[in-house]
């Protein structure tokens, strides 16, 4: 199917914001998004036991550590991952100067349109998109250009910019955490470069709290300077176990709240509930096909199968039912920088 034809389709198949699915009375305070229910209360009802130096189960600031996949938690990811289509206009603004592009696959997938043969290719096809895109630049110009891409570039179903696809009802989630003397970090399958340069803007996460998939680094001397370029040696796949062993690596200690969406996150809910401390992991359950989409056991992209059994297991497993715990899905747009 031609790129532009599923566009189309998508748009036509699916509403963009219609009415409201769920009534929600304005809440004082912290969470205003949230409908009060038993997910928001929660987030409360962990954030107030562990803040309260008489509970049994008070927690250090120190180790108030809190852990955010990106894509389909976080933001949306729909119908395709948005590095990817960030990558796929890429590879067409770039096809000027490459012109052998035309007969060689996978690029003369994207060049045609031809998203049928891109998606049913293997995951080398993906990595070449990727290294033909992200690596040869230094780190300060790649992200430029992600900034641009991710404040100016419009989602095709909703008109909204990328950096605007962010989910409202998270980004107070993060707020109330930080507020209450959490340290929040994304762990991410996306590119750890895309992703830093716009989480601060979006989310208010620093750089340096933003875990995600990496190529390398060469360190290079220009002139008087001294300048890392990104190459396309692929160092770490930041999905499933990896996502622990990096938090590991990072960060150094076990978060005491993982919030994901698919069973890409499974592992690192899994971690992060097996300790003795208080501990809780909430997964965001795509049930609304008139806000957002509607999707779990059968989707190829955020599939939640495993994680989705295991939260109906757990007590301190929470699953978010986007359609009636959120009282809107995306905020108001933003102001590009």
């Amino acid at each position: 199917m031609k790129l532009k034809s599923l566009s189309l389709l998508l748009m036509l198949t699916l509403s963009s914001t219609s009415a409201l699915a769920v009534t929600c009375p304005p809440n004082a305070g912290e969470l205003p998004s949230w409908a009060n229910s038993d997910r928001r209360s929660a987030i409360t009802e962990f954030v107030t036991e562990i803040t309260n130096p008489n509970s049994p189960n008070f927690v250090a600031t120190k180790d108030r550590i809190a852990v955010f996949d990106n894509d389909g938690t976080l933001w949306s990811e729909q119908p395709m991952y948005y590095q990817l289509v960030f990558t796929l206009e890429q590879i067409k603004g770039l096809a000027s100067k490459h012109p052998e592009w035309k007969t060689q696959t996978p690029f003369k997938w994207v060049l045609e349109d031809d998203v049928e043969s891109l998606m049913k290719a293997d995951h080398y096809a993906l990595l070449e998109l990727l290294q033909a895109t992200h690596s040869g630049l230094t780190v300060e110009a790649f992200q430029q250009i992600v900034h641009s891409w991710v404040t100016k570039s419009k989602h095709q179903r909703f008109d909204r910019s990328y950096i605007d696809m962010t989910y409202q009802p998270m980004k107070e989630m993060l707020s109330y955490l930080k507020a209450n003397g959490f340290t929040n970090y994304i762990v991410s399958g996306g590119g750890s470069d895309f992703m830093r340069a716009w989480t601060e803007q979006a989310y208010g996460i620093p750089a340096e709290n933003v875990i995600g998939s990496s190529f390398g680094y060469d360190v290079v001397k220009v002139g008087a300077d001294t300048v890392i370029v990104k190459n396309g040696e692929l160092v770490s796949n930041n999905d499933k176990q990896e996502k622990v062993a990096n938090i590991q690596r990072v960060i150094g200690k076990k978060p005491i709240l993982a919030v994901g969406n698919s069973d890409g996150d499974h592992a690192m809910l899994q971690w992060s509930t097996s300790q003795n401390n208080p501990s809780m992991a909430m997964i965001v359950h795509h049930t609304d096909s008139d806000r957002e989409w509607q999707y779990d056991r059968d989707s190829s992209i955020g599939r939640l199968d495993k994680a989705l059994n295991e939260s109906k297991q757990k007590d301190n497993w929470h699953l978010i039912d986007m359609k009636n715990d959120w009282c809107t899905v995306y905020g108001a747009s933003s102001t590009s920088k």
